[in-house]
C-alpha cells in the first residue's frame, strides 16, 4: 500500500502540471494561430488524462490476488500503459488532421513574437521535470505505467522543440514550417505510442522475462540438484513467475527433495530482482 500511495503521489502532481501546460499552449497555439502549437496542447492534454487512466489503473493494479485472480491484479496497470499508447495514436491522428487542413487550405497568418518563444520554451523546461522524475520514480517503484507516461512526456520535449523550430521558421519567412513541425510532432507521436504498445504487449503475451542460463546457473548452484531445463518466465518486471525442471537423485526422499526444491526457489528469488513466484517440478535423473 506504500508503494501505491507513492506512485499516486506522483502521478497527481505530473497530472496538476500537465494540466497547466497544456491550457498554456492551447491558448497560446489560439491566439498565435499556430497549429502545431495547438497540436502540441492537444499532446499535453492527453499527457493529463493519461496521469487520470494511471491513477485509476494502479490502483485496481494493487488490490491483492482474490479467487477470482489468484496471480493478483498486476497486469491492469499495463493495460493502463496500453491506454496511454491508445490515446498517444488518437493524438497523432488529431495532429496530421490540423497539419493536412493547413498545408491544404494554405499558411494561416501565424504571429511569432518573443511571448510565444518564451510560452514554447517555459512550458519545455516543465515537461522536462514531469519527464525526468516520472522515469526515476518509474525505476525506483517498479512502475510499468510511471515508465510508459514518462515516455509520452518525453514526447512532449521533442514536439515543443520541433514548434520552437517552426517559429523560428516562420519568423525567417516560411510560414509553411508550423504545418511542417506539426506533421513531425505526429510522427514522435506515433513512435512513442508504439513502444509503448510493444512493450505493454509483451508483458500481456507472456514474452521472456528473464535469460533460461541465468536461472539454470543459479539452479545448478544449489547442492545436489543433477539437471535444470524447460526454464520459462513471464510477468511484469516488479512481478516475475518462473518454472522449471529439476532433475535430483532417484533415491532421494519426498522431504530431501522438497528441501532441495525450496532452496531453488530461494537462489533464483535473491538472484533475480523482480521474481515473485517460483514453480519447481523435480524429478529423478535416471
Amino acid at each position: 500500500m506504500e508503494n501505491l500511495a507513492r506512485v499516486r503521489a506522483v502521478l497527481f502532481l505530473t497530472l496538476g502540471l500537465n494540466l497547466v501546460v497544456s491550457a498554456v499552449k492551447l491558448t497560446a497555439g489560439y491566439f498565435f494561430h499556430s497549429v502545431s502549437m495547438m497540436a502540441d496542447g492537444f499532446h499535453s492534454f492527453f499527457d493529463a488524462t493519461s496521469n487520470i487512466i494511471g491513477l485509476v489503473g494502479v490502483k485496481v493494479a494493487n488490490k491483492p490476488p482474490d479467487e477470482s485472480h489468484p496471480y493478483g491484479h498486476k497486469k491492469y496497470e499495463t493495460f493502463a500503459a496500453l491506454g496511454i499508447a491508445a490515446l498517444l495514436f488518437g493524438t497523432c491522428l488529431e495532429v496530421l488532421k490540423r497539419a493536412y487542413a493547413q498545408l491544404a487550405g494554405g499558411p494561416s497568418a501565424i504571429e511569432v513574437t518573443y511571448a510565444s518563444f518564451a510560452v514554447m520554451i517555459a512550458t519545455m523546461c516543465v515537461n522536462i521535470f514531469v519527464a525526468t522524475y516520472e522515469a526515476k520514480k518509474g525505476r525506483e517503484l517498479k512502475s510499468d505505467f510511471l515508465m510508459a507516461d514518462a515516455g509520452h512526456t518525453k514526447s512532449d520535449i521533442f514536439a515543443t522543440t520541433a514548434v520552437i523550430a517552426s517559429l523560428a521558421g516562420v519568423k525567417l519567412g516560411f510560414p509553411m514550417a508550423d504545418p511542417i513541425a506539426a506533421v513531425v510532432i505526429a510522427i514522435l507521436i506515433g513512435r512513442v505510442g508504439y513502444e509503448i504498445m510493444k512493450s505493454s504487449s509483451d508483458i500481456l503475451c507472456d514474452a521472456a522475462r528473464v535469460r533460461s542460463d541465468q536461472i539454470v546457473a543459479l539452479c545448478m548452484s544449489v547442492p545436489r540438484v543433477i539437471k535444470c531445463h524447460h526454464v520459462r518466465s513471464r510477468g511484469r518486471e516488479d512481478a516475475v513467475c518462473v518454472d522449471l525442471r529439476v532433475h535430483v537423485a532417484p533415491d532421494l526422499t519426498t522431504s530431501e527433495a522438497h528441501e532441495i526444491a525450496h532452496q531453488v526457489e530461494d537462489t533464483i528469488r535473491n538472484g533475480v530482482p523482480g521474481v515473485t513466484d517460483v514453480m519447481v517440478h523435480i524429478e529423478p535423473e535416471e
